[in-house]
């Protein structure tokens, strides 16, 4: 009965996912994009190659990745490049190990977030967007 009630509502579950999981990466990715010149000044303080590529991919992958996840646009590849981002952005932005007092704990808190978004993303990619998708309505216009 219980498994019942969650069939039920699965796609409106999902939808409420996918907006949940996704909106930590638009709404940083916003961020990010409104001060160009900072987010290349981080991405460089993480000793990134070319910060300015790094900067623009994580703009993409934040805000144009996450809007698609989101509206479910893609769902399936997106979240494993989404999952492979954001596991990448743990291991060289919140390197809590290298780390002591109240900056390791902070960073290993947000390292082990972005682990648990990883998961969430893989799950998106094996259940897909659901039927409340922008993948659902194309995939129910071509049973059409």
């Amino acid at each position: 009965m219980f498994e019942a009630g969650f069939e039920r509502y699965r796609d409106a579950t999902i939808l409420v996912a996918r907006v949940a999981m996704m909106w930590l990466m638009v709404r940083f990715g916003w961020d990010k994009l409104m001060a160009v010149s900072h987010t290349v000044d981080l991405m460089a303080g993480y000793g990134l190659p070319f910060p300015a590529l790094a900067a623009a991919v994580a703009i993409g992958a934040e805000l144009g990745i996450g809007l698609l996840l989101m509206l479910g646009c893609g769902t399936r590849p997106l979240a494993v490049l989404m999952a492979v981002y954001t596991l990448a952005t743990a291991l060289t932005g919140h390197r809590y190990w290298t780390m002591t007092g109240g900056a390791q704990m902070a960073n290993a808190i947000h390292f082990y977030k972005n682990v648990s978004i990883v998961g969430g993303v893989l799950l998106l990619a094996v259940t897909g967007a659901g039927a409340w998708s922008f993948d659902g309505w194309r995939a129910a216009r071509r049973r059409a």
